[in-house]
């Protein structure tokens, strides 16, 4: 017969597990990719090498990851941008240190870290204008110093808008040409 301890571990675990993954960037990404009115871009590795032209800093940065994706919400209305303000602070949790925040009345920009011991192991930039919102995240292995020197001089901002640019996010896929 299985003891009360046993089922209370049980299900503690069972709990934790849940949250763990159902904050994460993974879901997140799964769970709006198809939303009404969103772009979407998941980068496979062999395509990061044509990302890492933007620039040298780029090129450094891009060299090391293993993930890259990027979703783009319009964000016309005060619940909309207050939902998409929520989701960024749910995935960012606790499990990442914010290095940079700036608020302005429902307007944000964000970069989080999460980092293992000395290496930056996640990033995730949030912008969100009150017209359209855009999560860029990366897996990898990361120098925080570059990280550091990347988001003190707007170079997230300089791969945001190459990642645009590459996959032309701004118009539609299917063209009628």
């Amino acid at each position: 017969m299985i003891s009360f301890r046993k089922i209370t571990l049980i299900v503690i675990i069972t709990c934790f597990a849940s949250c763990g993954s159902h904050n994460s960037m993974e879901s997140f990404y799964a769970a709006h990719k198809n939303d009404n009115q969103v772009s979407a871009v998941r980068v496979p590795q062999f395509m990061l090498s044509l990302l890492s032209g933007i620039s040298p800093e780029t090129e450094a940065l891009i060299g090391d990851t293993k993930d890259l994706r990027y979703i783009k919400f319009p964000s016309t209305t005060a619940d909309k941008t207050d939902f998409l303000n929520t989701q960024m602070n749910i995935i960012a949790g606790s499990k990442f240190i914010e290095i940079y925040r700036k608020n302005d009345d429902l307007k944000r920009s964000v970069i989080a870290v999460r980092e293992r011991k000395n290496v930056v192991k996640e990033i995730l930039i949030y912008n969100n204008n009150a017209q359209q919102a855009t999560f860029l995240y990366f897996n990898g292995n990361f120098d925080p110093i570059k990280v550091r020197e990347m988001a003190q001089n707007a170079k997230f901002d300089e791969l945001t808008n190459g990642l645009i640019q590459q996959f032309n996010i701004q118009s539609s896929a299917i063209r009628n040409d």
